[in-house]
């Protein structure tokens, strides 16, 4: 019975040895996948974050443009959505891919890939776009539940004018949606955090180290999921905004703005823009500026939280 006892002992304490051995493993994985991931991100940063204005940096947009579109196609049949504004012609780019469920309501995701005037809009909204890329590359490996509409914006800076035009078709062709959702300056953190409303700081505290999900009422029953499974990763806060933002009009400055006026749900995920980083619209505004371990955890996040969708 002794030897039985013994043999036992050893055996567990080979098996906990082997749990370890896993377990260290497996972390190193995860490390290694990360570290590829934030690479990637890193990489895609530096060739959007650069001057270009719709009037003034021509080249740089023209740059930018063709580098969209050049990744989306890795991806999917890319859709150039032209329109016309009062600042030219713009064209949004769209790929679509399919779910698993074709009679659910496609997801919308976008981020607007226009910059503004004298800055090479790293986090105002290389981030953004970086973060599109990569989920456009995570949902043509691994097929949702629904269809994915991933769409990079022209003209934000100028109104909305990109995502404008679409909500607009959209919705003049009954087109439903299960959701839109605006990526706006993601890869941001500060110190200090600022609020449109001085109580706001009691509720959400007075540092810059989490992402926001700014969302019409529409979106309720949607926004503790997604802020539950973000929050595993960053720090995660929900604003529900009613009657389309008028009561706060910081909450309407993305695309997202453009699908609340046509009647849709909307949600912006934002590292809250101008109220935490002083470098908005500044030449500052810089790779070297942004929290790229925090940046990389959002779009972890974002992958986990919209396969869910």
């Amino acid at each position: 019975m002794g030897r039985i006892s013994l043999s036992l002992e050893v055996l567990a304490l080979s098996f906990e040895a082997s749990l370890d051995i896993l377990k260290n493993f497996l972390c190193k994985i995860a490390i290694s996948i990360f570290d590829v991931l934030q690479e990637s991100l890193l990489t895609d940063l530096q060739e959007l974050a650069r001057p270009r204005h719709v009037h003034w940096d021509v080249l740089g947009l023209m740059t930018v443009r063709n580098f969209i579109k050049n990744r989306l196609s890795q991806y999917g049949q890319v859709i150039e959505h032209c329109f016309e504004s009062s600042f030219g012609e713009g064209i949004n780019y769209i790929i679509k891919i399919p779910g698993q469920n074709k009679q659910l309501d496609p997801l919308l995701i976008g981020a607007h890939y226009d910059g503004p005037p004298q800055s090479i809009g790293a986090d105002d909204n290389a981030s953004g776009v970086a973060a599109l890329l990569s989920l456009a590359q995570f949902f043509s490996e691994t097929t949702p539940k629904r269809t994915i509409w991933l769409i990079a914006f022209d003209q934000e800076e100028w109104g909305m004018m990109g995502s404008k035009a679409l909500a607009k078709e959209l919705k003049e062709s009954n087109q439903k949606l299960k959701l839109m959702i605006s990526l706006e300056m993601l890869a941001y953190t500060s110190e200090k955090q600022d609020y449109p409303l001085a109580a706001m700081k009691k509720l959400y505290g007075d540092k810059g180290d989490f992402i926001a999900l700014v969302a019409n009422t529409g979106c309720a029953q949607m926004l503790p999921g997604l802020a539950k499974k973000i929050g595993n990763y960053v720090p995660t806060k929900v604003l529900p905004i009613p009657l389309k933002g008028d009561v706060l009009p910081d909450s309407r400055l993305s695309d997202h703005s453009s699908f609340w006026d046509q009647g849709y749900n909307a949600m912006m995920i934002t590292d809250t823009s101008f109220l935490r980083n002083p470098h908005y619209h500044e030449p500052s505004d810089t790779v070297e500026t942004l929290d790229l371990e925090f940046f990389s955890k959002v779009v972890e996040g974002l992958v986990d939280s919209l396969s869910m969708l």
